[in-house]
């Protein structure tokens, strides 16, 4: 759609009948319209201490007011108390005038171009309602005649309630025989002799101005007769045969019949040709008929039948539903018009019965003139060719019976040239896709031609909009292309005007990080990020606000504020249970805004468990224990934990009886017998355990017999000829009654059929005079006074253990090489054990060295074998050495005897790397080799083999390879010839026994060049003496090294070796440290690879490292050992019979063990 044509609409103001009417700009003379006024009636209440009555304008030039009561000027200023009463027409009257005041008032708005008037407003003020004083005489009646009390309320401010009373206050009973009418009075449609009585008051109720009046007391006096006639019906009200009824429209009608009679008559209601609406209701014994909100359809002839047994009356009501005037559609309207042009004014009304019009101009009565060109036609004004003096403010006024309604009409007969209202130049911002709309209000008679353009071109395309006829274009999702001067032109037959305005499209607000939903324990701090983009030019205006719920966060700066934004990020501290909610974040400049919710997930603790019941399932032991669970706040209930406290054993101690899943809320409780129970129950989630419920009331079981036996019976025998038994004892809660004891039966496994049995309240027995490690059969008994436990299961101990008596036999050895051999023995009888089997122990003693046969060392070492064994692998031997070796078993009690001696000696092994090896005295084509022996041989040394090998120095590879075996243990030099000049060479240098080489050391050097071989020969030559003085130090380093080799052997090998006087007393020590450590030798697994071993008779290594090549790495209290624990980690190193088979050769030096300090068991 094209816009340029559409933007050229005429601005038809004239023509404009809108309901809220003409709305001409302020700047532009016209003539007064009312904007506000009071409305009738008025009413003076008495403790109202002021009455304002308004009347407000609007004009130009401004109205000035006058007001007319009772059709009559009404001088207002001289009463108002109204500082600005000469600028509306509002006055205000004092309570002590009011009196003075009631009458009927209207007011008048008047300019220059016209008068404006109000509907007329009534003022009521009520004086205060009282009964009149009077005397009266008693009523005398014959029993049976009806009765009828006259109250004649006053009248007062509405609403009145009505009330018969005594003067004590009592309400007069009312049924169908006596009632009171809607007009107060007291009917009584027949009369009995209970009726008379002497304070029969009406009172009357006024709740608007909080007053109650009564009547003077009326006596009543009822003559008895034995028996009263009956009597025909008779309509107490309403009086006649027919009435007529007239209400309004919207009102409620109310018809009623009061019978008199005897017997009571029964009312009926009826209405004629007609069923009666569905709004009926029947009240007051039937005798009020009421309809509410009647309309047209209600009318008609309604009929009241009041029947006894004695005849029938009626009574016709005929009902008419009028209204006061109403606008059939709306209120005429306001005209602007051109001169020359006619001017209709219509005053659509509707009433009944129907309004008479009064046609007013300026407030005063406008008539009908044929002569003239103004005329009125009934409900018409006609003003034909309409002059510039026929401007004025025309009124309408119709009325009937029940009320009136005015309005005014403003009618402007004017040429005006337009005239553009907004500001010219007015700059606007809209966001990028937002809409827009720029205003150009014009007035103008005739109507203008209002167009649209940008930078002079007329403005088209389906995204803009001209509305309220051109005087506003909408710009729909706005483009940054659309910013820009618009310019809005308004022109007619009078002239033309245009103003201008600037659009800005701008950059939307945007929020880029959004806060995320969190789920938070109660007491930490939450944080919700929020971050925005906007256009940097609306930076002054741009704010991010915080919501909950839909209520914004009020941020403070106190300390004492546990919301604070920093960062772009909402920080909430302290989070609790009230956090949780829903989060908006929103990003405004005074353009738009945009928002981002999260919500606030607050994890708490479980509320306690409520209304907790018990109930018996079985027997009064076994209940169910019922519970309403609370809030989880957020978090599963994982469990919930059911605890008890009982009053006998342990008052006021709660403990844990059972928990069931988190999706229960009954347990099942097993209880015990002859206690006190209370419960209570607590929840638990993620966050953690909730507070416990309010207990239960306390719950008593029974009595009964025990429901179990002692348990963990342990049987010892700490001395040979005893039996220790003891058990772990019933809780003091599992007594289920007095007079709890055991009973500790015993018999001799497999010998005796009966049972010895012994009744005991402690829980530890002793059998005394039993053969020593003899099996039993025993259990124990629970009973009170209540009877015996289930009957108890049997175990099986032995009594007293005693050292063994037998030492192993046919001991033999087998050396598998130089530092290991496998030793095996024929097994001690069982019965000779004496006890439980702990194992066997394995002594050896290295009794010397074959390099010094003739120096006697006695280093012993020991080895434990736990469990039933008959070999073993002993490791960590020295070579060339010989051993003694003894077995003996052993088990708590202490060591068996040892087994005879077996001697064998360890071969040769290869010598460890030699200390020290240099290269000196390099010459061009010759190098000279020193090195020190190895510290230890392991053997006869028979030499050393020399290695050396050329090296290219770019690569490092091996160019040339080369090896000499030097002869004579005791050489320690070597000149090596027929080298390279100028290379560098690597040597390597292994000492030697029968056996074999040892690891070599290496050293490289380099051979010297031509030229520095000569000057080397010079300087040899000349400076002999510096070659003897390194040979004297080789020689020295050498002698000192040897020194210190000697010393250590003569130290020993291992530390910590007892003295000979205490092995014996070490030996029982550590067999007692096992016995703690392992009080039931049986009661563990054993395997056939399980042992120990140390390096004194008695004392166990504890600790192992691993293979190290450099024995001297075992100095002073750590001697380098092999350990059994390197071998037992990878299977393939043993043989079926658990022997070391051949990659054990390869690493004979393999590990450390260091100095041991008790026993410890090793996996081989």
């Amino acid at each position: 759609m094209r816009l340029a044509g559409s933007l050229q609409l005429a601005l038809l103001l004239a023509s404009i009948t809108t309901a809220a009417g003409l709305s001409i700009p302020l700047e532009v003379e016209q003539p007064p319209t009312i904007v506000s006024h009071t409305s009738g009636p008025i009413i003076a209440l008495p403790f109202d201490n002021t009455i304002t009555v308004r009347c407000e304008a609007r004009g130009n030039p401004p109205p000035e007011y006058r007001w007319m009561k009772d059709g009559k000027e009404f001088n207002y200023s001289e009463f108002t108390t109204n500082k600005t009463h000469h600028k509306n027409g509002t006055f205000v009257l004092h309570r002590k005038q009011l009196s003075q005041f009631q009458g009927k008032y209207r007011c008048y708005a008047s300019n220059k171009l016209g008068t404006a008037m109000t509907e007329e407003a009534e003022l009521i003020v009520p004086s205060i309602p009282k009964f009149p004083k009077e005397t009266l005489e008693p009523i005398f009646v014959q029993e049976g005649e009806p009765i009828i009390l006259q109250c004649n309320p006053p009248k007062g401010v509405a609403p009145r309630q009505l009330y018969w009373m005594s003067l004590g206050l009592e309400h007069i009973e009312q049924d169908e025989r006596v009632s009171m009418g809607t007009d107060g009075n007291l009917y009584f449609s027949n009369a009995l002799q209970k009726d008379s009585r002497t304070d029969y008051c009406c009172f009357a109720a006024f709740p608007t101005i909080r007053t109650i009046v009564q009547k003077t007391p009326m006596a009543v006096v009822v003559k008895s007769s034995e028996a009263p006639p009956v009597s025909k019906p008779s309509l107490l009200l309403p009086s006649g045969v027919q009435s007529l009824v007239v209400l309004l429209k919207g009102e409620n009608l109310q018809l009623e019949c009061i019978p008199g009679g005897l017997p009571t008559p029964n009312i009926t209601w009826t209405k004629l040709g007609h069923d009666m609406p569905a709004r009926t209701d029947l009240s007051n014994f039937q005798r009020l008929l009421t309809i509410s909100a009647v309309d047209d359809r209600d009318q008609g002839k309604y009929m009241c039948l009041a029947e006894n047994s004695a005849g029938k009356v009626v009574h016709y009501f005929d009902v008419m539903v009028e209204e006061p005037p109403k606008w059939q559609t709306e209120p005429p309207q306001s005209q602007l018009t051109v001169t020359g042009s006619d001017v209709h004014i219509k005053c659509s009304v509707s009433g009944k019965p129907p309004p008479d019009i009064t046609w007013r101009r300026n407030g005063e009565i406008f008539r009908d003139d044929e002569l003239s060109s103004r005329r009125v036609l009934d409900d018409t004004v006609v003003l034909h060719n309409a002059k510039p003096e026929d401007s004025a403010v025309y009124q309408c006024e119709a009325s009937n019976i029940h009320g009136s309604v005015l309005a005014n009409v403003n009618i402007m007969v004017a040429n005006v040239a337009p005239l553009i209202l907004t500001r010219d130049h007015a700059e606007y911002a809209v966001v990028l896709k937002g809409d827009i709309t720029i205003n150009c209000t014009v007035f103008s008679s005739p109507p203008s031609i209002i167009t649209w353009s940008k930078d002079e071109i007329a403005i088209e395309g389906e995204r803009f909009l001209a509305l309220e006829y051109g005087q506003s274009l909408k710009i729909i999702s706005t483009e940054k292309g659309d910013s820009g001067v618009y310019m809005c032109s308004a022109s007619n037959s009078e002239g033309k005007s245009a103003v201008r305005a600037v659009l800005d499209v701008k950059d939307p607000t945007k929020i880029v990080v959004a806060p995320q939903d969190v789920e938070i324990v109660r007491g930490n701090t939450a944080q919700l990020t929020c971050h925005a983009e906007y256009d940097k030019s609306l930076q002054g205006s741009f704010k991010v606000d915080w919501m909950k719920d839909g209520k914004e966060i009020v941020l403070s700066s106190e300390a004492e504020s546990r919301h604070f934004v920093e960062g772009g990020r909402l920080h909430i501290m302290d989070v609790n249970l009230d956090d949780q909610g829903t989060y908006t974040c929103v990003a405004k400049t005074r353009l738009d805004e945009d928002n981002a919710t999260a919500l606030l997930t607050v994890l708490d603790i479980p509320d306690a468990p409520k209304n907790l019941e018990i109930s018996e399932i079985k027997n009064p032991r076994n209940v169910v224990l019922s519970w309403i669970p609370g809030s989880d706040h957020n978090s599963s209930v994982t469990e919930f934990v059911v605890e008890y406290e009982e009053s006998q054993w342990e008052p006021g101690r709660w403990r844990e009886l059972q928990k069931v899943a988190g999706n229960q809320a009954t347990a099942e409780l097993a209880l015990h017998g002859h206690l006190n129970y209370q419960f209570r129950v607590y929840a638990v989630n993620a966050v953690g355990p909730g507070p416990p419920s309010e207990p239960t009331g306390r719950y008593s079981t029974p009595p009964a017999a025990p429901d179990r036996n002692p348990e963990n019976i342990k049987i010892q025998g700490y001395l040979p000829h005893q039996m220790d038994i003891s058990w772990e004892p019933l809780l003091p809660i599992e007594h289920n009654g007095p007079g709890l004891e055991y009973e500790v039966s015993y018999r001799r496994l497999g010998v005796e059929d009966k049972w010895t049995g012994h009744l005991v309240k402690r829980h530890s027995f002793v059998v005394r005079n039993t053969s020593t490690f003899i099996p039993y059969e025993i259990k124990i008994h629970s009973r009170n006074s209540h009877g015996w436990a289930p009957e108890p299961k049997v175990v099986t101990g032995y009594s007293g253990e005693d050292v063994p008596t037998a030492a192993p036999r046919d001991i033999a050895v087998e050396v598998i090489n130089t530092t290991i051999l496998r030793v095996s023995w024929t097994q001690v009888p069982p019965a000779t054990v004496r006890g439980h089997l702990g194992g066997y122990h394995i002594h050896w003693v290295r009794r010397k060295s074959l390099l010094n046969p003739n120096k006697i060392l006695d280093e012993h070492q020991s080895l434990s074998i736990p469990g039933k064994r008959s070999h073993a692998i002993v490791p960590q031997l020295e070579p060339f050495s010989e051993y003694k070796l003894t077995v003996n078993v052993f088990n708590k009690k202490g060591n068996g005897p040892r087994s005879d001696p077996v001697t064998f000696s360890t071969p040769e092994g290869v010598p460890v790397q030699v200390p020290i090896l240099t290269a000196s005295n390099s010459q061009e084509d010759s190098t000279l080799l020193v090195w020190g022996p190895p510290l230890e041989a392991n053997g006869i040394l028979s030499g050393y083999l020399l290695q050396y090998q050329l090296i290219n120095e770019t690569t490092l590879e091996v160019v040339d390879s080369q090896e000499v075996n030097i002869t004579g243990a005791e050489t320690t030099q070597w000149q090596l010839l027929g080298l390279e000049g100028g290379s560098l060479y690597r040597f390597q240098l292994s000492a030697c026994t029968q056996t074999g080489c040892g690891p070599p050391l290496a050293q490289e050097s380099r051979t010297v060049s031509t030229g520095r071989a000569i000057s080397q020969r010079s300087d040899f030559s000349t400076h002999g003496w510096v070659i003897g003085t390194l040979c004297a130090v080789a020689l020295l380093t050498l002698v000192a090294l040897m020194a210190c080799f000697v010393q250590k052997n003569k130290g020993g090998k291992y530390a910590g070796t007892p003295p000979p006087q205490r092995q014996d007393m070490f030996s029982m020590e550590k067999v007692k440290e096992k016995e703690d450590l392992h009080p039931d030798v049986e009661s563990q697994p054993v395997t056939d690879d399980n042992y120990e071993y140390s390096d004194s008779d008695e004392k166990p290594l504890k600790g192992s490292s691993s293979c190290s090549l450099n024995r001297g790495d075992a100095v002073g209290d750590s001697i380098s050992r092999d350990s059994l624990v390197d071998y037992a980690d990878g299977g393939e190193e043993f043989d079926e019979d658990g022997s070391f088979i051949g990659e054990y050769s390869d690493c004979r030096h393999r590990a450390s063990v260091s100095e041991p300090s008790g026993p410890s068991p090793v996996t081989a």
